[in-house]
């Protein structure tokens, strides 16, 4: 039986790895050495689509390095860091954040798609930008805003995050947007899959039509690998910080963590090797070893599925009938118990729901606000071109709130409702 160490490894590490393999002649221990060269099905820079804005390419830079670039020099970037996960930022600065989990993300997906001779620069740019279009106060927020937004074609945070990309963000002189490569927006749009039939793309939310309309991301197919990696790697990411985040606030127990299947193995496995820990230490080394788990099962699942498909080129992945980036289906059924399990103890326990409560309000409170009286926006907000509409004001609105941190969310709230307080 291999162990698997899977890290944070460049492809300028690879000749290191190959040496440290002809070092180690026993069969008991293995580094999973990475694919020396990009499989035929990767996203190769030299074959990119291109830039919907065309551009001169860097020569220090491949084009998908330079989508991470821009992704990680961004305004949206920088707000994730006070964005909820599922802890409001002043329950604790140790929990979770946006931007925490993003980069948690980008190393899981780095190294599976390494492992798998993909692109790593191109998961890694989908894995830090794939939470861009979240709102304040994380699905909570969401679904408040997609309520307030019912009557105007409704709010969706993946949707949002192609808005903010190619839009909202209002860095550079010749273009709106980050004018990222075809790859990245295609990945970013359509990273849980197809999105609808090619017939019936009216069903889409109206960001996606829009953009689509003027740079067609084939939505109705699968995206490629490094997509695919994102997206699993977003799963094992929030699950497992999820219950490092939720066992430290109390909100559940090692016993009740070890009644779950592969869990409750792992946390038995800790304490015959480690007898008694402190719950940090515990909960740290079950963490890591169901992480190392999940990232195991993904790669053996994924060459299996790549085996059977034999894709010559990235297009037989968005063709293929399914994703070639999993879980098996017994990691799936384990997936599915966790997140129930998380479900009934952590999203629905009482004091996260207080807290949903509030939130919620306050997205409420500020877009009927800004929506009625638009001239209590900011002033760099107050566009006459967008205030005479009431369809295309909301939208205006809703990129406004949804661009918010919580900090900021919760101190406009109170600037605009609490009538002790007269501040500007």
């Amino acid at each position: 039986m291999f162990f698997y160490i899977i890290h944070y490894i460049s492809r300028e590490d690879i000749n290191i790895v190959n040496e440290w393999n002809s070092r180690l002649n026993s069969t008991a221990f293995k580094i999973y050495q990475p694919a020396p060269e990009y499989a035929p099905y990767a996203c190769l820079a030299e074959n990119s689509r291109g830039r919907l804005h065309s551009e001169d390419e860097t020569k220090t830079r491949s084009p998908f390095q330079r989508d991470r670039d821009r992704i990680i020099h961004s305004g949206a970037f920088r707000r994730l860091i006070h964005k909820t996960q599922v802890f409001i930022y002043h329950e604790g600065d140790y929990y979770r954040t946006r931007l925490t989990h993003s980069i948690e993300v980008a190393q899981i997906a780095r190294s599976i798609a390494i492992v798998l001779g993909l692109n790593d620069e191109v998961a890694e740019s989908l894995a830090l930008v794939h939470d861009f279009g979240h709102t304040p106060f994380g699905h909570n927020g969401e679904e408040a805003m997609n309520a307030a937004m019912a009557s105007y074609h409704g709010f969706d945070h993946n949707a949002q995050s192609l808005r903010l990309v190619t839009k909202l963000e209002q860095r550079y002189a010749a273009f709106d947007g980050l004018n990222l490569t075809w790859e990245v927006l295609e990945g970013l749009a359509k990273h849980n899959g197809p999105l609808c039939k090619k017939d019936q793309f009216e069903s889409l939310n109206i960001n996606l039509r829009s953009y689509n309309n003027q740079h067609d991301l084939e939505l109705h197919s699968y995206a490629s690998a490094e997509a695919q990696v994102a997206a699993v790697s977003d799963d094992v990411a929030y699950n497992n910080h999820d219950i490092a985040d939720g066992f430290r606030a109390g909100l559940f127990t090692m016993d009740q963590l070890e009644e779950l299947p592969l869990l409750g193995d792992i946390i038995r496995e800790v304490r015959d090797a480690y007898g008694a820990l402190d719950d940090g230490r515990k909960i740290n080394e079950v963490v890591r070893r169901l992480i190392n788990s999940m990232v195991n099962d993904i790669l053996d699942e994924s060459k299996k599925r790549i085996s059977a498909l034999q894709p010559e080129t990235v297009d037989d992945i968005r063709n293929a009938s399914q994703s070639v980036i999993s879980f098996s289906e017994e990691m799936k059924e384990f997936d599915k118990r966790l997140k129930s399990f998380l479900m009934q103890n952590m999203y629905r326990h009482y004091k996260v729901n207080r807290m949903a409560s509030k939130a919620k309000r306050v997205i409420t409170d500020l877009f009927e606000l800004f929506q009625a009286e638009p001239e209590c926006l900011p002033t760099e907000w107050q566009k006459s071109d967008v205030m005479s509409d009431a369809q295309t004001r909301a939208r205006h609105v809703a990129d406004f709130i949804a661009g918010m941190t919580d900090r900021y969310a919760i101190r406009e709230h109170k600037r605009l409702f609490d009538t002790s307080l007269f501040e500007l």
